[in-house]
C-alpha cells in the first residue's frame, strides 16, 4: 500500500519503519510545516492514510481525506466529541475511517478482558474500582484515550459507577475527589514512560490489579499498520475493536 502519514513526531517515524518492514511505501509526510499546503491533489495515489498527530488537527484530516475518497486510520485522540457528527459525514459519503484509542495488540486484548472482569466483580459491593495511568510528559490530553475505553468498559458493566472523572497528580493540580457513583481515573505524568494502565479493585480484604505495561511506542506503531492492511478496500466507521474476534 501506498500510505499518507499526518504527523512525524516519534510515533509517525516509528509507524514508517513498521510499514516499510511490511513491504509499503510512504506516499506522503504531513506535518505541521506543510499541512496547510496539502490538498486532495496531494492525496491522488495513495491507498490509505494513518494519523498519530495532534488533536487539533483530527477533525481537518478526516474531513480532507473523505473529501479524497481515502481511507484513514485515526490514532489520534482528543476530538470524540465530534464523533457523532464525522461519523455521518463519513456514511453519507461512503468514506472510510477506522478510530480508536489504542491499536496495540495487547492493549485490546486488556480492553476485552477488563469488561469480563468488571463483569465478574460486579455483584460484589465489597470491591471499590479506579483506573491509573501514567504516559510521558509531553502527552496532551489527560486522562489518556486508553483510559477512558477502560473506563467506559467498566461503566458499562457495573450498576454502581454511573461516570468517569479524571485526576492529574502532581505539578500543583488540585485532586479530585470522586463521588461514590463516580470512577476515578488518576493521571500520572512521568519523563518518557510510553505508557501504563492499571486497574485497581480493593476491598477491606483484598485487592485485584489487572496491568498493561507499554514497553515501548512501537506496540502502538505496529498495531496502526496493521490496521491500515484491515481498512483497506472497507467502507465505513468502525472502531478499532472491530479488527479483533476475541468471541471464537
Amino acid at each position: 500500500m501506498k500510505i499518507v502519514l499526518f504527523g512525524y513526531g516519534k510515533m509517525g517515524q516509528i509507524i514508517e519503519k513498521f510499514a516499510q518492514k511490511r513491504g509499503h511505501e510512504i506516499h506522503l509526510i504531513v506535518n505541521s510545516i506543510n499541512r496547510n499546503l496539502i490538498t486532495v491533489d496531494e492525496l491522488v495515489g495513495a491507498d490509505v492514510a494513518i494519523d498519530f498527530g495532534v488533536p487539533q488537527a483530527a477533525i481537518a484530516n478526516m474531513e480532507l481525506c473523505l473529501e479524497a475518497n481515502l481511507p484513514i486510520v485515526m490514532g489520534t485522540t482528543g476530538w470524540y466529541e465530534h464523533l457523532d457528527t464525522i461519523k455521518e459525514k463519513c456514511l453519507s459519503l461512503d468514506g472510510s475511517i477506522l478510530y480508536g484509542s489504542n491499536f496495540s495488540i495487547g492493549v485490546n486484548i486488556f480492553f476485552h478482558i477488563n469488561k469480563m472482569l468488571a463483569k465478574a466483580i460486579q455483584p460484589y459491593k465489597a470491591y471499590d474500582v479506579q483506573v491509573e495511568e501514567i504516559h510521558h510528559i509531553h502527552k496532551l490530553d489527560a486522562p489518556s484515550g486508553t483510559a477512558i475505553t477502560i473506563a467506559e468498559g467498566i461503566l458499562n458493566n457495573s450498576d454502581t459507577k454511573t461516570s468517569w472523572v479524571n485526576s492529574v497528580v502532581g505539578d500543583g493540580e488540585e485532586e479530585v475527589i470522586p463521588k461514590a457513583d463516580q470512577l476515578l481515573i488518576e493521571s500520572h505524568r512521568i519523563e518518557e514512560v510510553p505508557g501504563t494502565h492499571t486497574v485497581v479493585y480493593s476491598s477491606e480484604v483484598d485487592q485485584i490489579e489487572f496491568k498493561h505495561t507499554a514497553h515501548s511506542r512501537d506496540g502502538f506503531a505496529l498495531g496502526s499498520v496493521i490496521a491500515a492492511e484491515w481498512l483497506f478496500g472497507k467502507q465505513g466507521f468502525y472502531q478499532v475493536t472491530e479488527m479483533f474476534d476475541f468471541n471464537r
